[in-house]
């Protein structure tokens, strides 16, 4: 959604992008990864999850805000006028949840970011790293 935002191509959202989904920065579920490298039982499972469950849109929408401030477009316009709603897949799942209770139980592993400063952090990568940016 990022680089489509920064190329200004369509973001594309399924149905009416209310699909909730966990969201998790990828720093802390590479921490998390490691912690359970070191410290897990042999067979044992272990979800990793963000415990910020958040409808698609509300994401689309939080990094076009983002976008908006760190990047504005040339011509001005918001970066939510290239927000697209395409038909839902078909058994496109309305949920998913993930339940982290072991890992935090277990290990006392939590995120360390909240989803604020987390997708902050993800823009502001892309914005480094993204080429033409």
């Amino acid at each position: 959604m990022i680089l489509n935002a920064l190329e200004g191509k369509p973001l594309p959202v399924y149905g009416d992008g209310m699909q909730v989904r966990d969201w998790l920065y990828v720093e802390d579920h590479a921490r998390a990864l490691w912690l359970v490298l070191q410290r897990g039982r042999a067979s044992e499972t272990y979800n990793i999850g963000g415990m910020n469950e958040k409808p698609n849109i509300e994401i689309v929408k939080t990094i076009c805000t983002l976008l908006g401030q760190k990047s504005p477009r040339p011509d001005g316009q918001p970066y939510e006028s290239q927000i697209s709603y395409v038909a839902d897949r078909p058994g496109h799942d309305r949920r998913y949840a993930i339940d982290c209770t072991k890992i935090n139980r277990e290990f006392g592993w939590k995120p360390q970011e909240s989803f604020a400063t987390g997708i902050a952090k993800t823009v502001d990568w892309y914005l480094k790293n993204a080429p033409g940016c």
